[in-house]
């Protein structure tokens, strides 16, 4: 009969994602994963497979968390502008600790670009609803008069998500929250009505 597992998964998969956001999939071992998860090698392998398998399922759970959180900020206000200054301003953790860590998902992209076809594939998946959330919430500015009608509305999501991740590597490289608030105020100011 097998042993019943002795740890909650849980709360192991949310110390490896800590720990992969934190340092990323190169720079982070085995051991460092089994330390921050309380649990012994063996159950890591039985539970998580490899590394890369638990970085995946890790990187996969951080993304779907982090976009239900950025489709809630975008979404809540009847402002189409104010969803949009929202998500931006979202980003942007007052604690300078947890803003240094930036993102795990661009993190992700740093650090694999195109070379890995499965990473590339789950960006493709998560990015899709996401981009089609924003297109739509600035085609309902344009509708309202708040965004310029002259502007495209898919290159404007583009020019968002664009904006989005350069906050993430600013604010990982050290970019305090003052300065990219009033970056993320200029960058929806662009598309306002004139």
């Amino acid at each position: 009969m097998a042993r019943p597992r002795e740890f909650d998964r849980d709360a192991a998969l949310a110390a490896a994602i800590n720990v992969f956001w934190s340092k990323g999939f190169a720079a982070t071992s085995t051991e460092d994963l089994v330390q921050a998860m309380g649990i012994g090698r063996q159950s890591f392998y039985n539970a998580f497979g490899d590394k890369r398998q638990l970085y995946l399922e890790a990187l996969e759970t951080y993304q779907q968390n982090a976009t239900n959180c950025h489709l809630g900020r975008l979404t809540i206000p009847a402002s189409p502008l104010a969803g949009l200054l929202d998500l931006l301003v979202g980003l942007i953790p007052d604690d300078d600790a947890l803003r240094c860590k930036g993102c795990m998902g661009a993190g992700s992209i740093g650090e694999f670009g195109i070379t890995d076809p499965e990473l590339v594939e789950m960006r493709k998946r998560m990015i899709a609803a996401f981009r089609a959330k924003v297109v739509e919430r600035i085609r309902e500015g344009q509708t309202l008069g708040e965004v310029d009608p002259q502007i495209d509305a898919m290159q404007a999501a583009s020019f968002i998500e664009i904006t989005m991740s350069g906050f993430q590597l600013a604010a990982r490289g050290g970019a305090g929250a003052k300065e990219l608030h009033a970056l993320a105020a200029f960058a929806v100011e662009r598309l306002k009505e004139k």
